[in-house]
């Protein structure tokens, strides 16, 4: 029985945490260098609380700060709310606001410097709501799920297997 509930707690948090968490890669396979609009690049991603955004850069050329709109504007470090220079820098994107990165070491004057507008998660839909979506011929609403959906479902499946398992292994 304590196995049971370790299994469904596991689960739990893997699918509570696997559901709302994406890596934004700024700049993509680029990076976070000069010569790159990073403009069109946060534009082209959704962000919503929980997701990461994460730099890549040479940790001797550039490093990541996070400022206010002012700061970003004017490419002031002075006040930096938090700063970053592994070369790997992933931040949780935790609070539904817009957030300002740019690069502390000149790079902001040449274009190193992105903003991104972070959603809150949307509330599951309403079972009423979503019978309607399903009931009509013909619908406009999109059905779409943020994350990593499919391997949940591989997941819980086979935690619900490994539970049932064990459930049949200690009648025996």
């Amino acid at each position: 029985m304590a196995l049971h509930v370790f299994f469904l707690i596991v689960t739990t948090a893997i699918v509570a945490t696997t559901i709302s968490a994406t890596d934004h890669i700024v700049g993509a396979n680029k990076g976070w260098n000069p010569g790159i609009n990073y403009t069109i690049w946060s534009n082209n991603q959704t962000f919503y609380v929980g997701d990461f955004i994460s730099f890549r850069y040479q940790k001797t050329q550039h490093n990541v700060l996070q400022v206010d709109k002012v700061g970003y504007n004017n490419c002031t470090i002075e006040g930096a709310l938090r700063n970053w220079s592994s070369g790997k820098d992933f931040i949780l994107l935790d609070k539904s606001k817009r957030y300002y990165f740019i690069c502390g070491i000149g790079g902001c004057s040449i274009g190193m410097k992105v903003s991104v507008l972070v959603h809150p998660l949307s509330p599951p839909p309403r079972s009423d709501a979503v019978s309607a979506v399903h009931s009509s011929e013909k619908s406009d609403a999109p059905m779409t799920f943020h994350g990593n959906f499919g391997s949940i479902l591989v997941f819980v499946g086979l935690s619900m297997t490994i539970c049932m398992f064990q459930d049949l292994m200690s009648f025996g």
